[in-house]
């Protein structure tokens, strides 16, 4: 089928009020797709980040492929209601989910792709929501804990935080250029329509900001529960990912009963986006098997 005119991020926006907990707030997300299974799509922490920006080369071979694809954006990003995260991030974001699953009447298990914070909430996810959690495939983050390699925070986080304190178009390059393996894909373009994102909504930025202020430990360390999750799960990791280093995915392995672990050579933070097309067949291969 044709889905050059089907798969545009606009033309699969949405919003709903969820509540769950002590959240009241109204989340966007993406939602296309028809199919008895469903795979939910949480994208990482970088600012001016979104669901579809994360994974926009990644949807159409499961759309075609008969899945119901949701992206949601988090609370504090894109065209989600702003908040101020003062504990765990990862179980906010979790929380998000679950309110966004019950929103929209899907109470049996989804299939969970996070990556880098979307890593951690699908994590968060599944230890709080085991029957609703199917595969999970997590790249570049699930909260294995701090590298035993790498001073952490990381070059990488710390370029982050940098951008978030001072939106700039030279900060956002500094970033991008330890973001990815090979920055030559990196257009004009995406740089100035990421940074766009950044300054449509200074409130997230801000928020960011504060909430770093008010708990620096933003996704805590959930090593020693990673055995509780019996989902199948795909680890992927970029060997030279200068914002959570592969180590921290080995450790993912070591803990998670039912997991393996790929790790892509020339490849740094952002997997499903530098490999694209093999990322798709093994998302694919690992869901349908």
């Amino acid at each position: 089928m044709s889905t050059d005119t089907q798969l545009t991020e606009a033309g699969t926006s949405k919003l709903v009020r969820i509540k769950e907990g002590d959240l009241d707030l109204q989340i966007h997300y993406n939602d296309m797709g028809k199919g008895s299974e469903t795979v939910v799509m949480l994208h990482g922490s970088g600012p001016g980040a979104s669901g579809w920006a994360n994974f926009n080369r990644n949807v159409e071979p499961l759309v075609e492929k008969g899945y119901r694809v949701i992206l949601m954006d988090c609370p504090g990003w894109s065209k989600s209601d702003p908040v101020v995260c003062t504990g765990s991030r990862s179980e906010l974001n979790a929380r998000a989910l679950k309110g966004l699953l019950d929103a929209v009447d899907l109470e049996g298990p989804v299939h969970i792709i996070g990556n880098s914070m979307g890593g951690h909430a699908a994590v968060a996810f599944a230890l709080a929501n085991p029957a609703r959690a199917g595969k999970l495939i997590l790249m570049g983050g699930g909260t294995g804990g701090p590298s035993q390699f790498v001073p952490m925070p990381t070059e990488g986080i710390k370029l982050l935080q940098g951008l978030y304190r001072e939106p700039t178009i030279e900060n956002l390059k500094k970033m991008m250029n330890v973001f990815v393996y090979d920055t030559s894909n990196l257009t004009e373009d995406l740089y100035q329509g990421r940074l766009n994102n950044m300054l449509a909504r200074r409130d997230h930025l801000e928020n960011f900001v504060k909430s770093l202020a008010a708990n620096p430990k933003q996704f805590p360390d959930v090593g020693h529960r990673l055995s509780e999750i019996k989902s199948p799960t795909l680890i992927i990791w970029g060997r030279d990912d200068r914002f959570v280093p592969m180590d921290v995915g080995l450790r993912l392995l070591w803990g998670m009963p039912n997991a393996e672990l790929h790790i892509f050579n020339r490849c740094g933070h952002w997997a499903q986006w530098e490999h694209a097309d093999k990322f798709n067949r093994m998302v694919l291969d690992f869901l349908t098997h």
